[in-house]
């Protein structure tokens, strides 16, 4: 609970942009697949000049894989951390921590982990990967007991399961960490799978946003007795006064249509997280969770675009109110990303770690 906050951001994707209306466009598939390193370590610079501790890159087939992307960021960054999505799988595990421990020694130990086990069984199988949802979870499982053998550095790592097995397996390349001989690791997920895999694994049980800290607190109580930190994906809309804040959040998702995301992501969708977002009577018919938390915008831009809506005093607020249960990282994002990361980092951030010094002094006092 006395952890001191970690900000965390989205890392903007290649070719986003907006309209003049300030709504998100629909991504342009051509400009995703080419990485824009100029713009993209312009934001990394930024990021890193705020005091954020990672950006978040994601992992889809329409994006350049993360990991030479990454590495081309951090040789121009040289403080910002990078919390890198992948999805179990893909490589074999013994090539997954090769591919980390080398990207660690290059960047100086700066990359995190975000182990997505997938939200649908479709895109998986755009790389030959058919399984379930339980099963993505249990190979999952099997995935980080190896990758930990390795970073545990203890000899040759055998291993015997359903999905892998490995025989006197060694690398020559160890992980280069600031603190821990391995990847932090985040892991997302409400289902009972995602959660025991978290609680064997991951450091951190990262959440998305659509909860208020009520809900959160008996819901996050095992993992933060277990002594892992728990994590919220939230966006930010930000405005001086609480009107303009609310005229900000009408307009993003005024005359928009809902039919892309429905077709690529509530449809066909097998995430218990997502299909709350999306799918249940109370997600269709309820936009504002609480004054400060709204999801009108998750049928137009995607499940992790639940936001908190408000002036920097009530945004910092609603920061400290998840912090009293628990959560001591965030993930945020805004539209535009760019513009929103400067007024957190110039009014939000400042005033979220007065109210932290505040309350440590009164728990001390």
């Amino acid at each position: 609970m006395n952890k001191a906050i970690r900000f965390h951001w989205r890392l903007p994707n290649p070719g986003e942009g907006f309209t003049p209306s300030g709504k998100v466009k629909e991504p342009n598939r051509e400009i995703m697949g080419l990485p824009d390193l100029e713009a993209q370590l312009e934001f990394c610079l930024l990021a890193e000049k705020i005091g954020i501790d990672s950006l978040l890159t994601a992992f889809s087939h329409n994006m350049p894989d993360p990991f030479p992307h990454i590495t081309a960021l951090g040789m121009g960054a040289k403080k910002i951390k990078f919390l890198l999505a992948y999805r179990p799988g893909l490589l074999s595990p013994t090539s997954f921590v090769q591919l980390v421990n080398t990207v660690s020694t290059i960047l100086d130990g700066r990359i995190h982990l975000n182990i997505v086990a997938g939200h649908s069984p479709k895109e998986p199988m755009y790389y030959g990967d058919n399984l379930s949802h339980d099963e993505r979870y249990h190979r999952a499982d099997e995935y980080l007991e190896i990758c930990h053998n390795f970073w545990a550095n203890e000899g040759p790592v055998d291993f015997d399961g359903k999905y892998y097995k490995i025989k006197d397996g060694q690398l020559g390349t160890p992980f280069k960490g600031l603190k821990l001989n391995h990847p932090e690791i985040f892991l997302g997920g409400s289902s009972g799978m995602a959660q025991q895999v978290m609680s064997k694994h991951a450091n951190c049980w990262l959440m998305l946003g659509g909860k208020t800290p009520e809900e959160l607190k008996p819901i996050l109580a095992p993992a933060l007795l277990q002594g892992k930190d728990a994590g919220l994906r939230l966006n930010l809309i930000i405005k001086p006064t609480r009107e303009e804040a609310l005229q900000e959040a009408e307009d993003l998702i005024s005359d928009m249509k809902s039919d892309w995301i429905e077709k690529n992501y509530a449809k066909g969708s097998d995430s218990q997280s997502h299909n709350k977002l999306f799918n249940t009577e109370e997600a269709k018919n309820q936009d504002w969770i609480t004054p400060y938390l709204w999801k009108g915008a998750v049928k137009y831009y995607g499940v992790s675009s639940v936001a908190l809506v408000g002036t920097p005093e009530e945004i910092a607020e609603a920061i400290m109110a998840y912090k009293e249960v628990g959560i001591s990282h965030f993930i945020f994002s805004g539209w535009p990303n760019k513009e929103t990361l400067i007024t957190f980092g110039e009014e939000v951030q400042p005033l979220v770690r007065k109210l932290e010094e505040a309350a440590k002094m009164a728990v001390n006092a």
